[in-house]
């Protein structure tokens, strides 16, 4: 909701050059992804400040949410959440996409330890992943390229 509300701060900018930068961005993303640009990923893995909490829970509460809620507090292993972040930020929509990108979100990533308890052999679900990862970073990549592609397209 927060990128949403931030998006309004692109408006000025004319739509073909958002989208367009939207798919610059998007391309960034997917040449990490194979492997052709080093960069890290705004985040950051470590569980609650001890030392923050000890000061002051109700701070440190609040800022371990704001981290965990942002994808700062947790760990992504790939570029495509930070890419749709990018379009969230410069696409200029109504409010009712980034709502729906952040429910998106949250249920691809409830699904995740779901899938790995239906699976059983939890061990196994793990192996199968690390196997896979990147294959799935890649194609996930790959799809917002031409989606943000064919709809920057519409915009020329």
């Amino acid at each position: 909701m927060l990128l949403g509300l931030l998006s309004g701060l692109s408006a000025p900018l004319p739509a073909p050059w958002r989208y367009a930068a939207v798919v610059a961005v998007a391309v960034l993303g997917l040449l990490r992804e194979v492997g052709l640009v080093p960069i890290r990923l705004p985040q950051n893995a470590r569980q609650i400040p001890q030392d923050v909490l000890q000061r002051n829970v109700r701070r440190g509460a609040l800022q371990f949410g704001l981290e965990l809620g942002t994808g700062l507090r947790t760990y992504v292993s790939a570029s495509a959440p930070y890419v749709l972040a990018a379009a969230l930020l410069l696409g200029g929509q109504r409010l009712h996409v980034p709502l729906l990108a952040g429910l998106g979100f949250g249920l691809g990533r409830a699904l995740t330890p779901l899938a790995r308890r239906a699976a059983g052999d939890g061990d196994r679900w793990d192996e199968d992943l690390r196997v896979r990862l990147r294959t799935i970073t890649v194609a996930a990549c790959a799809v917002l390229v031409v989606a943000f592609g064919l709809l920057a397209v519409r915009q020329f």
